[in-house]
């Protein structure tokens, strides 16, 4: 029988659901008025300022460099260094002095006296009060510019393979908070029939244990994360100390201790729970463990509002709680969506009664959703330029659509629960109702062993006749259908919100950008390309390096080279350097090694340029062992 999309009827289902779309029409509305009144919010502190600042050209040597920063921040001992132009440190190398006023953030080094003429670089690294690892570098002159042999950092704090496996685990310890919360709650509240189905236990305790297991792994790789980069020193105990001194080791803590509260109460779930019969102390016990239960899942998401964005900023005594209710409604939602979906490929007796009750679950949860997501977007984001003109902005915007599209879906997925009747398990229950003749004639059998093999025969035709009569509803093939694209949208979805939880605020990142007095405005400039032909003299040596750098002004710019073949295809080689020489100021050569991203392309970001001029860029391109050439052209960049 093939299925057919059922005709729009007055389903008691439908209609919450219609209101959900009506109320994501409002959301947009609602948050443009939110935004266009905002005021600031801080969150995932940025650079604001330096004295002196960066570029600058100073007649005598300063006493000591200062930073400001757009919020608290956690600092050591080389937290901040300054190189002059041979390399050497030219602070004391003592522990950052905390020159804060107010609300006002500024931390100083002092210099050591009688410092010669000529370029230096100061390098600083912290922790930000949200948990994230910042870092950054600029350069600045005492009498005149100079060549240096300083190579600025390209890898922010927190990047590298430590940076890569830290954010594996983030994904995997929010998928995991997803499957356990939200899988136990559809069995409490939705189907406590599913306590006794083998699938939805190994869907809570896999939850349990990604959560656990990331949670681990980030516990150890917090002191290389926000530090050294390396994986050696995951293992040492002093650095594992020092984490532990901090708000984000102490949430991770927590989190381990009530996820050890979490794994009893799926003991007590998947066992008690599911073996009680009589209705009355089931009863008991379902409320008990839904107190039990909310308690311990509160208190896991509370250890990431305490720790990240949430806790710092304008009214963190406000956000907190709201974080916490969001990501409990994030998880009710995706969480029981992944239950659903497993219930109705994997379990033959999920009734319509359940798919009901997620239904009215879901529309709670998308209510909540809006208001909390309301809120955060307007202390994270609030203007519209921020909105629209970052990358936490962009991807704000991109989550917004892709729960518009996951409601669309789930729209389609309430008009097949609107006609989804038990038949087909009435149907499979009978399946189970054979003739007591022939049970009776398989226990009667003298020989075990073949009676067990009988038996085992009996039970694979049960479920083939399960399979066949649940596959033949056309009612739950459609709803599998539809639940199962609503479930492939939750998983970008929950790929992108996180995405947004290590992403700097744009609130935060246009602070930065527009600077305070005593940061130096960038000169206006534009981006560069550059097209240059080279030729190493062997064998496929010929080609044409491009050039882009991204906007093209003093500062931080992002730095991409193309090199194509003769053919104008893309053309790998064994190496590929560059260097930035400000020749009228006698600055550089400044050295650029840019990283391959794939063949043909490579790309260097926080390439920092010092002042406006026209810089001469020189290319190194290596096609053999033997075979390579520097080619060179002037670009006016600022």
């Amino acid at each position: 029988m093939s299925a057919t999309a059922p005709h729009p009827g007055p389903s008691p289902i439908r209609r919450p659901l219609a209101a959900a779309a009506l109320l994501a029409a409002l959301v947009s509305l609602v948050f443009g008025l939110l935004l266009a009144g905002a005021g600031p919010a801080s969150a995932h502190a940025a650079l604001t300022g330096s004295d002196p600042a960066d570029g600058a050209v100073v007649d005598t040597a300063p006493k000591e460099v200062t930073l400001s920063f757009s919020e608290a921040i956690a600092v050591g001992d080389d937290s901040i260094r300054v190189l002059d132009p041979s390399g050497k440190r030219a602070d004391t190398q003592a522990e950052p002095k905390d020159l804060s006023e107010g609300s006002t953030v500024r931390y100083g080094v002092a210099l050591h006296s009688g410092l010669p003429d000529g370029t230096y670089t100061v390098a600083w690294q912290a922790i930000s009060a949200d948990s994230h690892p910042i870092s950054g570098a600029f350069t600045f002159s005492i009498g005149a510019p100079s060549d240096t042999t300083v190579a600025l950092p390209s890898q922010e704090a927190g990047g590298g393979p430590v940076g890569v496996v830290y954010d594996i685990a983030r994904y995997a310890a929010y998928g995991g908070f997803v499957l356990l919360v939200g899988g136990s709650a559809f069995v409490l509240v939705c189907w406590r029939g599913g306590a006794t189905a083998l699938p939805m236990q190994r869907l809570v305790v896999r939850g349990w244990l990604a959560l656990t297991a990331a949670t681990l792994v980030m516990l150890l790789l917090r002191n290389p994360y926000t530090g050294s980069g390396k994986f050696a020193d995951a293992f040492d105990l002093a650095g594992l100390q020092s984490v532990l001194d901090t708000k984000p080791g102490a949430a991770l803590v927590s989190r381990l201790l009530l996820l050890g509260a979490a794994a009893l109460f799926i003991a007590v779930l998947f066992g008690t729970y599911a073996r009680r019969e009589d209705e009355r102390e089931k009863k008991d016990l379902t409320f008990g463990l839904a107190v039990g239960g909310g308690v311990v899942a509160t208190g896991i998401a509370a250890t990431w509002a305490m720790s990240e964005h949430a806790s710092t900023g304008i009214q963190a005594n406000i956000a907190m709680p709201v974080d916490v209710l969001h990501l409990l409604a994030v998880a009710a939602w995706l969480g029981g969506l992944a239950s659903l979906l497993v219930a109705l490929y994997r379990t033959p007796d999920i009734g319509s009664a359940a798919v009901r009750r997620f239904s009215a679950v879901a529309f709670g949860s998308v209510v909540v959703l809006a208001a909390t997501g309301i809120y955060q977007s307007w202390r994270q984001v609030g203007s519209w330029s921020a909105l629209t003109g970052t990358r936490y902005g962009q991807l704000l915007i991109l989550k917004v659509a892709l729960i518009a599209v996951l409601l669309a879906v789930a729209w389609f997925s309430r008009r097949w629960t609107g006609r989804l009747t038990d038949s087909a398990v009435a149907s499979e229950e009978a399946c189970e109702e054979e003739p007591e003749s022939e049970s009776e004639s398989v226990s009667a059998d003298p020989d075990p062993e073949r009676a067990a093999q009988l038996a085992r025969q009996r039970a694979a035709l049960t479920a083939t006749k399960k399979k066949r009569i649940r596959d033949a509803d056309p009612q739950r093939s459609g709803l599998r259908r539809s639940v199962l694209a609503e479930a492939a949208v939750a998983v970008v979805l929950l790929a992108v919100t996180t995405m947004l939880t290590s992403t700097e605020p744009g609130r935060t990142e246009e602070e930065a950008a527009g600077g305070t007095p005593s940061a130096s405005a960038p000169a206006a400039g534009g981006p560069v390309n550059l097209k240059m032909p080279f030729d190493t003299g062997g064998q496929n040596g010929k080609g044409t390096v491009r050039i882009d750098i991204e906007p093209g002004r003093t500062g931080s710019n992002d730095l991409h080279v193309w090199i194509d073949g003769s053919d104008g295809k893309p053309m790998d080689v064994p190496e590929l350097k560059l260097a930035l020489t400000l020749e009228s100021k006698d600055i550089g050569p400044l050295p650029v090694v840019p990283d391959r991203l794939a063949e043909g392309h490579w790309s260097a970001s926080a390439v920092q340029i010092p002042m406006a001029g026209d810089w001469k860029i020189d290319v190194t391109v290596r096609t053999s062992d033997i075979d390579q050439v520097t080619i060179d052209k002037n670009a006016k960049i600022g």
